[in-house]
């Protein structure tokens, strides 16, 4: 089964799904912090069950067809995204708050960038420049988002010292995988030719659920926590009105949601919207360099800063609209440069130099790339 998405349709994925996962991961983390185990084991589950489709032999739909990358490379991405995925959300664990979280994930693009120079890729100025004005343009956001809601933007903590600094350096080692796993992940995607974007998905995600089987125990406490939070509420007459539906379309759903307890609505909204996400996030991957990626979901997160501020009433502060600014125009120009500016200098040095080859090329993504 292969899906052919447009950029549209990845930039939905991304926008639509990390979005509304952000809502229902603090929905969560208000009740119960502790639950990051939890949520990471059933997204990986779901993502497992939903990409399997993907993965059928030709006229066999109980059969998996043999991977295009060898197993053994998604086996090492397995471990790197599922440890990834379970440093972020334990750092939640030791009194890490979500604006924090955001601020010192904001980083990506950054380390991601450093990665890369490390491994002998070598970035234009304004590659460089742009991804560093969009660091700060998030950081200004996500102060101006903080102060929104009447929370202070600090590395204050009512916790002690060391757990404190516990969930710091878990985050911090969550941000250096990650960015060798971006680079890893690119790799893959030029040495075997083609979109494996599901491929990828599935074998991630199915790898990884063995690691979950020595902490059963742990899954299952933090299950029951969930299932002893209060019932949901709706104000049933608001719903018809703000949906615009005869009141028995709006009525069942509503009474059949009440039923269950908030920690489990909110895990199950979790999950869906983190497939959903992650879906957009491996497309946009097969098909653009780990900076672009990074990029991309920056701006992502300021469209969350500000619909975030929206939804609960808050009119745009002069620092988000600083921080938009940046964000945006960085966004914009790390796009010209690598869609546009880089892509007619090659042209340019290619009709040079004629039929002859040059010594090193400016790859599609963007960067220069050294020949082997």
């Amino acid at each position: 089964m292969s899906l052919a998405l447009g950029p549209l349709t990845t930039v939905a994925l991304i926008f639509g799904g990390c979005c509304s996962n952000v809502f229902a991961l603090e929905a969560i983390i208000k009740t119960q912090p502790s639950s990051g185990l939890l949520i990471t084991f059933c997204q990986w589950l779901c993502t497992t069950s939903a990409a399997y489709a993907t993965q059928f032999a030709p006229g066999s739909p109980y059969t998996v067809r043999p991977p295009k990358v060898p197993v053994r490379r998604w086996a090492v991405v397995a471990l790197m995204h599922c440890s990834i995925s379970l440093l972020n959300n334990w750092a939640f664990a030791f009194s890490i708050s979500v604006p924090v979280h955001i601020v010192l994930r904001s980083f990506g693009s950054v380390s991601t960038m450093l990665m890369g120079i490390i491994r002998g890729k070598r970035y234009s100025f304004l590659q460089m420049l742009s991804v560093a004005i969009l660091t700060v343009g998030v950081l200004v956001s996500a102060w101006a988002d903080s102060e929104s809601k009447g929370k202070k933007l600090s590395l204050e903590s009512n916790a002690s010292e060391s757990e404190f600094t516990t969930g710091l350096m878990l985050l911090l080692m969550a941000q250096l995988l990650s960015a060798y796993m971006g680079a890893y992940v690119e790799d893959t995607y030029t040495m075997y030719k083609g979109t494996h974007w599901t491929e990828n998905l599935f074998y991630a995600h199915f790898l990884s659920l063995p690691l979950f089987l020595p902490l059963s125990e742990t899954l299952r406490q933090q299950y029951r926590r969930l299932a002893a939070t209060p019932p949901l509420s709706f104000d049933h007459k608001k719903w018809q009105v703000s949906m615009l539906m005869p009141s028995g379309l709006v009525e069942a759903p509503l009474v059949a949601m009440e039923s269950l307890p908030q920690g489990i609505f909110f895990l199950s909204l979790t999950v869906l919207t983190q497939l959903v996400c992650i879906s957009g996030v491996n497309l946009l991957s097969s098909k653009s360099s780990a900076v672009t990626v990074t990029v991309v979901l920056n701006i992502r997160k300021l469209v969350s800063f500000i619909i975030s501020t929206a939804f609960f009433g808050h009119q745009l502060s002069a620092k988000m609209v600083l921080g938009s600014a940046l964000v945006f125009g960085s966004g914009a120009l790390y796009g010209w440069e690598t869609s546009w500016r880089l892509p007619q200098k090659r042209k340019r040095l290619a009709a040079t130099n004629g039929s002859a080859k040059p010594r090193s090329r400016e790859g599609a993504n963007g960067h220069v790339k050294k020949q082997a």
